[in-house]
């Protein structure tokens, strides 16, 4: 009896401190969930098709940052009118003359076509200032804008910039919500951003998503390109919408998509805000963007012309072709240099190059820091004005209309149309019927001599018009090239009652 009480009390004991073992080792239950418990409602399939739903942080809240910025953001129409020429029933029979007689005949009838356009902007200021693309307003003739509480305007085009595809627009009012720019150099790559916009027509709509690259070149779009890419849903009709980081600033302006389809496959563009304020600024105190300009064509470096030339990175830009006549030539730069510095700033690529010259007041002197041959050398250029055709073009003046349109022809358009001269006044269009049409002249006539005297450019054209009154003649000496051959022609005009 004794041993049995003994063998119980053992047992007893035992018993305890296996319980005591097994509760000690026994792991914790987690009573974190995982992703897949925190909606067990949704499957595997909606969750791969479906739009991800935004982390649950304090600083992460889209519904205050659409409150504060939404207001803003207003969809833009605009009406553009384009004119087309209606192709005749004798455009063949023409096409013989023109070819082989040099004569021109026939060129059928004109006709306007009228279309329409809509896509996003936003308040930048009070008193009524819009910021949108360059693409969406180009040529139109009529904007109007629509706000979130459904209010209409009429817009004006205070200025517009196809390089960067920046369009400022101005409404009458005051006292209007508007959107802060931020700044996109602080972006970085992984932040939230939310884009705002209209896509298809659907009215303010907001869609997020990350920073997924900075610093994108895309192929074939602008020629000033330091692009923000983003997954955040944009199609068609976010052109010119706000891109928003977290604490509510515009970092961009959506631009472009790439798409096979046309519609979003999480790859949208924007512009930087940095770059956007610079433009809008020069918009809305000269009406366009003045640039500075070198005259070459730079390209990257790759690994093939690192190990060719020597060069300890591939940072830099590689001169292609320097433009004769340009501050590049007359500074001495060759082609095959490689440029590392502007004014003791690094150059990382051609596009850097790109952005650091074109942000340099024209007239200003720089210090432009090359690799030539293995060895270093300083070389210091004046910039000129950046060349574009939307600053070239010149028309007659108003009463004194010659029915042509012309441009200063530079090494660089004619390098672009294959013309072997390289200075003078190039007609770019003919309206028909008008004086200039009835003499003869064709648009890609070159103007050499306007009464006599030498023309360069477009200005010393007009400025001869503009001295001639009603009645008086105009004689223009003209080069006419046709592939490798070329005539020169005199035409008289005489300027219209």
């Amino acid at each position: 009896m004794k041993k049995i009480a003994i063998i119980a009390l053992i047992s007893f004991f035992l018993g305890i401190l296996i319980a005591a073992t097994v509760f000690v080792y026994l792991p914790e239950k987690n009573t974190q969930k995982s992703f897949l418990e925190e909606n067990p409602s949704h499957s595997l399939t909606s969750n791969l098709f479906a739009s991800p739903s935004p982390q649950t942080k304090p600083d992460l809240d889209f519904i205050k940052i659409t409150d504060k910025v939404a207001p803003a953001v207003v969809q833009i129409t605009a009406i553009k009118v384009e004119k087309r020429r209606v192709p005749s029933m004798f455009d063949d029979s023409d096409d013989f003359w023109d070819r082989f007689f040099n004569i021109p005949r026939g060129r059928g009838r004109e006709r306007e076509y009228r279309s329409e356009t809509r896509g996003t902007g936003f308040f930048i200021s009070s008193d009524g200032y819009i910021m949108t693309n360059h693409h969406l307003v180009d040529k139109a003739e009529n904007v109007t804008i629509l706000t979130l509480e459904d209010k209409e305007y009429k817009a004006k085009i205070v200025g517009a910039d196809s390089n960067t595809d920046i369009a400022l627009l101005k409404v009458d009012d005051k006292d209007l919500i508007f959107a802060e720019l931020g700044d996109s150099a602080r972006l970085r790559v992984g932040e939230w951003v939310l884009a705002i916009g209209n896509p298809w027509g659907l009215e303010h709509t907001v869609t997020a998503g990350i920073v997924s690259a900075k610093g994108r070149q895309v192929t074939g779009s602008l020629p000033l390109q330091d692009f923000i890419q983003t997954d955040a849903a944009i199609n068609r009709g976010n052109s010119g919408g706000p891109l928003v980081n977290m604490k509510g600033e515009v970092v961009g302006i959506t631009s472009m998509i790439y798409s096979p389809s046309g519609g979003n496959i999480g790859i949208g563009f924007a512009i930087p805000s940095n770059l956007a304020k610079k433009v809008v600024t020069q918009l809305k105190e000269k009406g366009k963007v003045v640039r500075g300009y070198l005259g070459i064509i730079p390209q990257p470096i790759s690994e093939a012309d690192k190990e060719y030339f020597k060069l300890k990175s591939k940072k830099g830009a590689l001169v292609a072709q320097v433009e004769p006549g340009t501050p590049a030539d007359k500074a001495g730069l060759k082609q095959a240099d490689v440029i590392t510095e502007i004014n003791g700033k690094p150059v990382k690529n051609d596009n850097d190059l790109r952005l650091k010259i074109y942000e340099i007041e024209p007239g200003t002197r720089v210090e432009i820091k090359v690799i030539r041959e293995g060895k270093e050398k300083i070389l210091t250029a004046k910039l000129t004005e950046f060349p574009t055709e939307e600053t070239e073009v010149v028309s007659a003046a108003s009463g004194k209309e010659l029915g042509m349109e012309y441009t200063t022809l530079t090494s660089r358009l004619s390098r672009r149309y294959g013309f072997r001269t390289e200075e003078g006044v190039i007609i770019t269009e003919i309206t028909r019927y008008s004086e200039a049409d009835r003499r003869g002249l064709l648009a890609g006539d070159i103007i050499l001599e306007a009464n006599r005297r030498r023309v360069s450019e477009a200005s010393d054209l007009e400025n001869i018009i503009k001295k001639l009154k009603p009645g008086d003649t105009l004689m223009l000496v003209i080069r006419r090239e046709r592939g490798r051959d070329s005539v020169e022609l005199i035409r008289t005009l005489r300027i219209p009652e």
